[in-house]
């Protein structure tokens, strides 16, 4: 049995009309827009308020004025591209389809990219309290689809007469995963963009990893996609560079490692800076008067205060 969403009906509405086979997903302009002058990202949508990676928190964090919506891209076992920051089910924040916790012993065993997707939007994602963000509203949940997040933003995008959102996606791989919890950079990349191109959003899609590899197979074939490369590293902006072979529109570190010298680095060779994850209004207005070019945050309601 799937599990069931539980959405305001103004939201149920929207989410219909776009899951229903018959919305004409509007072409956008062939032209690459610009990136926003600074950039307010809702991680996983708006993890600090709402489930990570659902629908729900993508539209809340509509809601509250983001920029970009920030999530992360897995492969499942049918080649379906759906959104998940972990390879497997996380027992810390999700139940079994029955509702039941997951055992301990089984911590690791329901493998996303060893499950079709059918039987992945079966767990409850969204029920269980979360430690780590007791702000989050608990809701009965599942891990979308890509192309029915942009649909759902789409239509939310729409109905309230919003401007445009970027999209920035994380392809979730490392070297040690390859075939185990996610496809070769190759396939993974063509996966995204087939998705990608399907919903014609490519001019607003931002493709961020901390894996070079996703990154540079983007570049060598669709060298006009936006790029980010994420970084939690101490080894510093060259060798991180040299190591991805080619400099991304975006420089992504963990907020930590932001120093004025780095943001004026990173600005003399063209890139944008936007450190993640700020959850703190104080250390966004000190990152913000350093200039850095935007923000990543599990609560986008902050930025209303910024």
């Amino acid at each position: 049995m799937h599990a069931i969403l539980y959405y305001p009906l103004a939201a149920l509405l929207l989410l219909t009309a776009c899951t229903s086979g018959k919305m004409n997903h509007e072409p956008v302009a062939a032209t690459n827009p610009p990136l926003p002058a600074f950039d307010l990202e809702g991680h996983r949508g708006a993890r600090g308020l709402l489930p990570e990676n659902t629908v729900p928190a993508m539209l809340k964090a509509l809601e509250l004025g983001v920029t970009t919506l920030e999530m992360d891209a897995h492969i499942s076992q049918d080649g379906q591209v759906f959104l998940s920051h972990d390879p497997y089910m996380n027992r810390e924040h999700e139940l079994l389809p029955s509702g039941e916790e997951i055992p301990e012993a089984d911590a690791k065993k329901y493998v996303h990219y060893q499950m079709p997707y059918s039987q992945i939007r079966t767990f409850d994602v969204g029920s269980k309290h979360y430690s780590k963000f007791p702000e989050q509203q608990l809701m009965k949940t599942y891990k979308p689809l890509l192309s029915e997040v942009i649909d759902s933003a789409h239509a939310y995008i729409k109905a309230h007469g919003l401007p445009q959102v970027l999209y920035n996606i994380e392809t979730k791989s490392k070297p040690s995963g390859d075939g185990k919890y996610h496809p070769a950079p190759e396939e993974f990349v063509d996966r995204l963009m087939a998705v990608v191109d399907a919903k014609n959003i490519r001019p607003y899609v931002i493709i961020q990893s901390f894996d070079p590899r996703t990154l540079q197979v983007l570049h060598r074939k669709h060298p006009d996609v936006k790029t980010s490369l994420l970084v939690e590293n101490l080894k510093g902006l060259d060798h991180n560079l040299t190591q991805l072979g080619f400099t991304p529109n975006i420089y992504s570190p963990n907020y930590k490692l932001v120093t004025p010298a780095l943001v004026e680095a990173t600005h003399k060779l063209g890139m944008k800076l936007v450190p993640w994850t700020v959850n703190d209004l104080q250390a966004m207005q000190r990152l913000k008067q350093m200039g850095v070019d935007g923000i990543i945050s599990d609560y986008p309601n902050l930025f209303q205060e910024l």
